[in-house]
């Protein structure tokens, strides 16, 4: 199939678009003028230079296209202070929805976030006593992003139920893994910290996914019209801020002072049943972190990043 995507010279964007030219698609990839190109070039067909928001774009985008998948986000509204809601309103959410409608009736595959839920109701127990939450709970998110996220899901799922059209959405938690700008890498600051002061000590933790495995749902998606009509909840494992340090201190032998105070389980986890049906099993668990923090760390190494 040929497969439009936004967002594709990103960390995210370019494991998905080498993930689909290794199951022999075809990538159309929408860039940024100043977009860095060259570590995607091998698995792109042609690129179209714009904005997700620009319509002017979007003809030569979809020409030829079987399916979209939309990863791209305009954060500099989001990041802004004070934030620019009309900004990340027009550029994100209103544009999104313009984008779906002019892509129709292309397969529409939409890259979300697990911030599509914050306040999470009592279900069901997991193994470890936590409280198990499956891609039928309720959108509750606490930010604009995952707000703008569950919004746009409202809509995948009225082009579905309401004309048939293949839509689905991919929740992914925090993405590790090498990003082609090694400083936006989750654990590099953690790295970066423990060799300038021996020391961690930042409090809580989160759910962690990798980018292959991110990719390899998408990629399970393209074409797959069981998952029409679906989200699915892309959650690895859970760690705390001093997990990573404790593992990062071995890696680099550094006898480092860490703060292990924060609580070893999170009060929620996600069933990964519905990931699964699609083939892709999450379980790197601690070890993907680990070997992702050494590939790092040997990276950061050889380009002489932070203190190395």
């Amino acid at each position: 199939m040929h497969i439009a995507l936004t967002g594709v010279s990103g960390f995210i964007g370019s494991a998905i678009a080498r993930q689909l030219h290794g199951a022999g698609h075809t990538v159309t990839g929408l860039v940024r003028q100043t977009s860095r190109r060259d570590h995607v070039e091998p698995f792109v067909e042609r690129f179209v230079v714009g904005d997700h928001a620009d319509r002017s774009c979007w003809d030569d985008l979809l020409e030829g296209a079987d399916c979209v998948v939309h990863n791209s986000v305009n954060w500099q509204p989001l990041k802004a202070t004070p934030v620019d809601l009309d900004g990340h309103l027009r550029s994100n959410l209103d544009a999104s929805i313009r984008f779906l409608h002019a892509s129709a009736p292309r397969q529409f595959i939409f890259l979300s976030t697990i911030a599509v839920h914050h306040d999470m109701l009592p279900r069901e127990k997991a193994a470890d006593g936590t409280n198990l939450v499956t891609e039928d709970h309720p959108l509750r998110p606490s930010r604009l992003y995952g707000a703008y996220k569950a919004s746009m899901e409202a809509h995948l799922w009225a082009e579905h139920f309401g004309s048939g059209r293949h839509t689905s959405a991919v929740r992914p938690c925090a993405v590790y893994g090498l990003d082609p700008n090694l400083e936006r890498s989750h654990g590099y600051q953690v790295i970066k910290t423990l060799r300038e002061t021996g020391r961690y000590d930042k409090p809580g933790g989160g759910k962690c996914v990798h980018v292959d495995d991110v990719a390899a749902v998408v990629g399970a998606l393209v074409g797959n019209e069981s998952a029409a009509g679906q989200p699915f909840n892309l959650v690895d494992c859970y760690a705390r801020h001093a997990d990573w340090a404790v593992m990062a201190a071995e890696l680099l032998g550094i006898e480092a002072e860490i703060d292990m105070s924060s609580p070893a389980l999170p009060q929620n986890s996600f069933s990964k049943a519905a990931v699964e049906s699609l083939g892709v099993t999450l379980d790197r668990g601690h070890d993907g972190i680990r070997q992702s923090l050494q590939a790092l760390i040997e990276a950061m190494d050889a380009a002489q990043l932070a203190g190395s």
